[in-house]
C-alpha cells in the first residue's frame, strides 16, 4: 500500500524556518532559496554545521554568493561519517530546542543533511527536503544513503525533476515537483558577467566522492586518465582539499598541461565549465552545471543520480580506467549538447518552494 504524505495538514503556530547547510552545493542551493524567502516575508535563519570549513569550500561561497553570514556556525570539522553525524545530531538538536522552528529544511544529500532531518524529525519538528527524490541506485555511496533515509523522514519532498517525482512514487511518497534550486543559482548568477583567467581549450577535472578517493586504485586510474588527456589539451584541476590531502604524493602539476589550483568560487566554476572544451567529473552538481551550460561531461562513476543528463547525451558514464577516460573525453568534446527540454524545471524553484511553504506549512 502507497503512503502519502497530508501535503497540506495544519499549519504550524512558529512560523519561522530554519534552514541546515554544511557544504558548498548547500550554499549554492540556499542563495536563490533564502532571496525567495525574502520576496515572501518567510521568517528564517541559517545553521552552518561546519561540514566544508576551509575558506575555499565554505566562507569564499558565502562572499560569492552574498549570503548572509549563518545565524549558527556549529563548527563540526571533518571526521569519521559516524563521528561527523553523531556530532552533528547533538549540536543541532541544542539550536532546534532554542529555536523551535516550524518547520526545517535541509538541502542534497550530506551528512549535515541526515543530521538536520533526524534532529528535526525526532523532536516532532516537520521537515522538507530540497532535491528530494534523486537517486543513484549504489548503495556503496554515502550520499545515496543520506538521501533514502532523508526523504523517509521528511514531510514534504520538493523534487528537482519529474524523474524523482516518479521515484519517490515507487517508495510510496508524494514528491512536489518544483525544478530544481542549482538551476535558480545558475541563471541568476550566469548574467553577471561570469569570467575566469584560463586561455582556451582545456579541459576541466574535479575528484572529490570517497568512491573516487577512499579507493587508490580507483583513485590512479583517473589521476592516469587526466594525465592522458592532458597530452593532447590542457587539464585544469582545482583539487579537493580531502582528495590533495589523500594524495599529496600524487596531485603535482604537469608544467602548463596539468594545472593543479585550489578551489574556486563558485562564480569562477561556473564561468570555467562554461568555456570548458568537456568535463571530467564525479560530481552530481557539476555534472548538473555541465548540462546547463551546455558543456560535454565525463563522469568517472558506475552510476549517475542525473539520468537526464545522460538521456540528453550531454553526459557519458565511465570506469576509471586511464584509456577509457581519455577516450570518452576525445568522443565527447567533439559533441555539441542539444537544445532538449531542460529537465531541471523554470529556473523559478525557489519560488515555488516559498510559495508552498507559505500557504500549506507556516501560520503568518
Amino acid at each position: 500500500m502507497h503512503r502519502r504524505e497530508d501535503v497540506t495538514g495544519e499549519g504550524v503556530d512558529n512560523p519561522q524556518v530554519l534552514h541546515i547547510v554544511g557544504a558548498r552545493p548547500q550554499f549554492i542551493k540556499l542563495s536563490p532559496v533564502t532571496e525567495a524567502f525574502k520576496r515572501f516575508h518567510i521568517p528564517y535563519k541559517v545553521i552552518h554545521t561546519g561540514q566544508h570549513y576551509d575558506y575555499t569550500m565554505s566562507d569564499m561561497h558565502f562572499d560569492a554568493l552574498k549570503l548572509d553570514a549563518p545565524d549558527y556556525h556549529l563548527g563540526i570539522g571533518s571526521m569519521s561519517h559516524a563521528r561527523q553525524t553523531a556530532r552533528m545530531l547533538e549540536a543541532i538538536e541544542e539550536v532546534l530546542l532554542a529555536e523551535k522552528p516550524g518547520l526545517v529544511l535541509v538541502y542534497g544529500d550530506t551528512n549535515s543533511t541526515l543530521a538536520g532531518a533526524l534532529s528535526a524529525v525526532k523532536l516532532g519538528i516537520r521537515v522538507g527536503h530540497v532535491e528530494a527524490g534523486v537517486r543513484s541506485f549504489d548503495r556503496r555511496m554515502p550520499e545515496e544513503i543520506n538521501r533514502v533515509v532523508t526523504d523517509h523522514v521528511s514531510t514534504y519532498h520538493f523534487c528537482p525533476t519529474i524523474n524523482a517525482v516518479n521515484l519517490l512514487d515507487r517508495e510510496g511518497i508524494l514528491g512536489i515537483f518544483t525544478g530544481d534550486v542549482m538551476y535558480d543559482a545558475l541563471m541568476r548568477f550566469s548574467r553577471t558577467g561570469l569570467s575566469h583567467p584560463h586561455p582556451q581549450p582545456f579541459v576541466l577535472t574535479t575528484v572529490h566522492r570517497a568512491e573516487n578517493t577512499d579507493c587508490r586504485e580507483r583513485f590512479m586510474g583517473i589521476w592516469r586518465g587526466i594525465e592522458l588527456v592532458s597530452q593532447t589539451v590542457p587539464v585544469i584541476f582545482p583539487a579537493h582539499p580531502r582528495t590533495k590531502n589523500l594524495y599529496p604524493d600524487i596531485i603535482r602539476p604537469l608544467g602548463d598541461r596539468l594545472q593543479i589550483i585550489e578551489p574556486v568560487s563558485y562564480l569562477t566554476m561556473l564561468a570555467m565549465i562554461r568555456d570548458a572544451s568537456c568535463i571530467i567529473t564525479d560530481s552530481g552538481g557539476v555534472q548538473k552545471e555541465a548540462y546547463l551550460l551546455k558543456t560535454p561531461c565525463v563522469t568517472v562513476r558506475d552510476t549517475t543520480e542525473w539520468p537526464e543528463t545522460l538521456a540528453a547525451g550531454a553526459n557519458m558514464l565511465v570506469q576509471p580506467d586511464p584509456q577509457k577516460i581519455q577516450h570518452a573525453v576525445k568522443e565527447m568534446s567533439s559533441k555539441s549538447v542539444s537544445e532538449s527540454d531542460n529537465p531541471f524545471g523554470d529556473g523559478d524553484a525557489s519560488s515555488h518552494i516559498a510559495a508552498f511553504i507559505r500557504e500549506n506549512v507556516i501560520r503568518l
